[in-house]
């Protein structure tokens, strides 16, 4: 049954291990266009966290995040992140073209709370059993247990 959804973002604005699992497609997920969101952006990220995460299905990483924001600019759908230099998910964000936001229910929240207090550089994220990877069309990691993923092209990006 397929009971999750992706969206694709046509654009975003965003300022800103090699993985050894079997990584699917997205056969458990729909794709919707941006319009047929409806549900409370403002909750699902500042209370229901995301994973952002980017990479290639060799060589990807994520991080827990509840901040960000989905929007309308320059007449397009976006998506803003603000990751650290310091963060490892930086190096990815930086140097791939698209990355995803996914979204998650409650049962999921310890494998999020693990994923924003451990860093990729220390702990190989890529094989932690909690997490199912998912290639999107665009080649960017998802993870199967999310209940939305929104794959986001990068415009713009910046280091403050």
């Amino acid at each position: 049954m397929k009971n999750s959804v992706i969206i694709i973002l046509l654009s975003i604005f965003s300022i800103s291990c090699s993985a050894q699992k079997s990584i699917d497609k997205l056969d458990n997920f729909e794709k919707i266009s941006w319009q047929e969101l409806n549900d409370n952006v403002i909750r699902m990220i500042g209370k229901d966290w995301m994973l952002v995460a980017a990479g290639t299905e060799d060589d990807y990483n994520m991080m827990t995040a509840s901040w960000g924001t989905l929007g309308w600019l320059w007449e397009r759908p976006v998506s803003t992140i603000y990751v650290r230099p310091q963060r490892h998910t930086h190096n990815y964000t930086e140097r791939e073209e698209y990355y995803t936001l996914t979204f998650y229910d409650d049962p999921d929240k310890e494998a999020l709370r693990l994923m924003g207090t451990v860093s990729g550089k220390d702990f190989d994220k890529m094989n932690y059993e909690g997490l199912t990877p998912v290639v999107t069309p665009n080649g960017s990691i998802a993870f199967e247990e999310a209940y939305l993923i929104i794959e986001c092209k990068k415009l713009y990006s910046t280091v403050l």
